[in-house]
């Protein structure tokens, strides 16, 4: 249910219905045509630009049309009270009390969908991917809930989601694993020293890996790397991954799908992609210039095959062959793009980590060329996150060796915490994250902040012997809100408008913002009582007001959905 959507809708309607008493001749694409909340100071429910986008469409005085829109509008919709012509000829209208009622029987009345907008697309998130070496460390956390909270973001708004994990299985990085694990069983079997190197991972969890490929496998022999590879690399991958999962189900994260890069490989994806993109005369075999920043004696002038990315936005053209002919990293991608593509998919979604900024262009460029630019790749880089403890930056983990492990973030703080504070700030914008900050139960900690509100509210509602579900409709002839419930609802009325701007720009942050103030509105609110009896909740066990039931109701409703989208649990008790 969308208010905002509702409304417009019925604002257009009118409008075209009356074009000829509006002096009205062009109404073709009335795409920029909105509904908005008004700043606050304006004191109004609405606020449309209609007036000024069908002036200008039509050559009229913006203000001449707004009077006349003004005056039709009044008289065809009961619900607006009030309209005022602002600024250069903005519309900003006001409910009337039957209006506002009916609003809020409606969101009574379609509690789990209120803030929706049905949009019935269907899109592929690829997030996390992280290389299957091992337990994920803090980088990828908060990759991993963007793209989980954006998932439910757009399924909340009726669309079909698909959560796809790349497994980045091939290539040096995984033989170098696997070499880490083959000498770590050759240290516990045949008591050989492990001697690390650049190349090979030192983590304890390697030993783990290898300890239980060893309890699990006591007939197979690992003496020798080469003949052993295949089987070792396919133990060694399933029980990493299986860290993943483990880590990534900790964080309450689901993946529908998990795509091999081994597999793209074995399939000829890459060779099909390429003779896809030849055909279609967009590559070329050529040379390329040395890098930014390379050193001349480390470059080779050497003909390969390259793709023409320049032509779709990107700043260079880019290589698909390495020096010694085999694909680069960036033609396995192209493959795997070119396969999103091919299942159909036309809403491509990547979340990446905060070291491939300078990747985003090429792979936007091939996947416009793939699909002859109907297919639209969105990337979201996600920025560092810096931990803090003591006030003191927190040090890495031991037991891997090499960075901070999502369980050690886990072992710190809880699911809900990680989850609604690495969303507490745009993805572009580095995050500190305060273990002490994050523990405490105070208005500084958002997400405690917005739980007790919650929880207040279960503890009003058990004080009056009844349930959040109960079904409330609001009299009209009776209801009269104060100044305090009249923000709240204005507040609440807000919602579609932030699911709305949150899943058009896939900015789930804008979520746990609006929670934290809505819960400061409530808070406000139930201090006031405490101050001033006319404003108290309860008296003698017994409810003051009829609108005090209406307004922690739609407070509640509210923070449900938003809280289920941010994947955070609710506790009624805290």
């Amino acid at each position: 249910m969308n208010i905002f959507e509702n409304y417009l809708s019925k604002i257009i309607n009118i409008v075209e219905s009356n074009k000829n008493l509006l002096g009205l001749e062009n109404l073709r694409n009335l795409n920029n045509i909105n509904l908005e909340v008004p700043p606050e100071h304006f004191n109004f429910d609405l606020s449309t630009n209609i007036s000024l986008v069908l002036a200008k469409k039509n050559h009229l005085n913006p203000k001449d049309l707004a009077h006349k829109i003004k005056d039709l509008l009044l008289s065809k919709i009961e619900e607006f009270h009030k309209i005022e012509i602002a600024g250069p000829g903005f519309l900003n209208i006001k409910f009337s009390k039957q209006g506002i009622v009916q609003n809020i029987n409606n969101i009574f009345q379609n509690r789990e969908s209120y803030g929706s907008k049905k949009s019935k697309e269907t899109y592929i998130i690829e997030f996390v991917s992280a290389n299957p070496t091992g337990p994920m460390h803090v980088g990828h956390c908060r990759g991993a809930i963007l793209g989980d909270v954006l998932s439910n973001l757009l399924l909340f708004n009726g669309n079909k989601v698909i959560k796809e994990y790349y497994i980045n299985d091939y290539g040096n990085q995984i033989t170098n694993f696997v070499k880490s694990v083959f000498l770590r069983i050759k240290e516990i079997k045949f008591k050989e020293k492990f001697i690390p190197s650049e190349d090979l991972y030192p983590g304890d969890y390697i030993k783990e890996i290898a300890q239980n490929i060893l309890a699990k496998n006591k007939n197979k022999k690992f003496d020798n790397f080469e003949s052993c590879f295949e089987i070792l690399k396919k133990l060694s991958l399933e029980k990493s991954m299986n860290l993943i999962k483990m880590d990534l189900k900790q964080l309450g994260i689901m993946h529908d799908n998990f795509f091999s890069e081994t597999e793209l490989v074995n399939k000829n994806l890459v060779e099909k992609a390429v003779a896809k993109l030849k055909k279609k005369d967009l590559i070329f075999e050529g040379y390329l210039e040395p890098p930014k920043g390379e050193k001349s004696k480390d470059w080779k002038k050497i003909k390969r095959l390259i793709f023409k990315s320049t032509e779709f936005g990107d700043d260079n053209d880019r290589a698909l062959q390495k020096n010694d002919g085999s694909w680069t990293y960036f033609a396995n991608d192209v493959a795997y793009h070119s396969d999103k593509i091919n299942r159909k998919f036309k809403n491509l979604i990547n979340i990446l980590g905060a070291d491939h900024t300078g990747y985003v262009k090429r792979i936007t460029a091939a996947v416009s060329a793939l699909s002859d630019k109907e297919a639209k790749l969105n990337c979201k880089v996600c920025q560092l996150v810096k931990l803090y403890k003591d006030g003191k930056p927190f040090k890495m983990s031991k037991r891997l060796g090499e960075f901070i492990s999502v369980q050690d973030l886990l072992n710190e703080v809880n699911k809900d915490s990680i989850r609604f504070m690495m969303l507490n700030r745009s993805h572009d914008a580095e995050i500190d994250f305060d273990f002490d900050k994050v523990k405490e139960k105070t208005k500084d900690n958002p997400v405690f902040y917005v739980q007790y509100a919650y929880a207040r509210i279960n503890s009003i509602i058990r004080k009056l012997n009844r349930n959040l579900k109960d079904d409330i409709l609001v009299d009209q002839k009776s209801f009269s809100p104060n100044e305090y419930e009249e923000k709240i609802l204005r507040k609440v009325f807000e919602w579609p408008k932030i699911i709305e701007s949150a899943s058009y720009k896939l900015e789930p942050h804008k979520i746990p913002f609006y929670l934290y103030d809505l819960s400061n509105l409530f808070h406000s609110y139930w201090s006031k009582g405490n101050e001033d009896d006319k404003f108290r909740f309860i008296e003698n066990n017994k409810l003051k007001r009829q609108e005090t039931l209406i307004f922690i109701n739609l407070i509640s409703i509210v923070i449900e959905n938003g809280m289920n989208i941010l994947g955070v649990s609710l506790p009624k008790k805290m």
